[in-house]
């Protein structure tokens, strides 16, 4: 799969991002609202060679965004929500057999972690608007993190935030 063209900011900072991911298994990306981290990023690692078959679950709080980025980012690859990218929220959920991407509600991660620890399926795990905190993106993240270091240490976490300290 091959990106749209681009001259979003967080192009540039791609290469060093899917290093890290490959290197590590976890990252922390800042950049300013509009740069391109919800659309491009999960794009992005769709192409990544530790990927392989397996699926990029992008975590967003609200289901009106989580909505809207999958039909953003579906129609940047030319197709319709349910093929390669698709969402799954409480009583609406777009998703096929074909589907590598899905924008998924906190209930829904939490809800998925507890019916497969493991996440037995998934290469990677996104956590957008990470500022935007909350119990349940909490959670999501303290059981994703338990998945990789107990069960799945190849499964990859990245972080992703308009104005949160990426240094620390």
């Amino acid at each position: 799969m091959r990106l749209p063209p681009s001259d979003l900011p967080v192009t540039g900072a791609l290469p060093a991002l899917l290093s890290a991911l490959a290197e590590a298994g976890v990252a922390v990306l800042t950049a300013p609202p509009g740069a391109g981290k919800s659309t491009l990023v999960p794009l992005a690692l769709l192409d990544a060679a530790w990927l392989g078959s397996q699926r990029v679950v992008l975590l967003e709080p609200r289901r009106l965004a989580a909505r809207a980025l999958a039909a953003r980012m579906a129609s940047l690859l030319g197709e319709e929500v349910g093929a390669t990218v698709g969402y799954r929220m409480r009583q609406d959920t777009k998703v096929s057999r074909v589907t590598r991407l899905e924008v998924v509600t906190e209930g829904v991660l939490t809800r998925m972690l507890q019916d497969d620890p493991a996440l037995e399926g998934v290469g990677a795990v996104l956590f957008d608007e990470f500022h935007e905190r909350s119990l349940q993106a909490d959670l999501g993240l303290a059981l994703t993190i338990d998945a990789r270091a107990n069960l799945r240490p190849d499964l990859r976490l990245l972080a992703m935030s308009a104005t949160l300290d990426g240094s620390r």
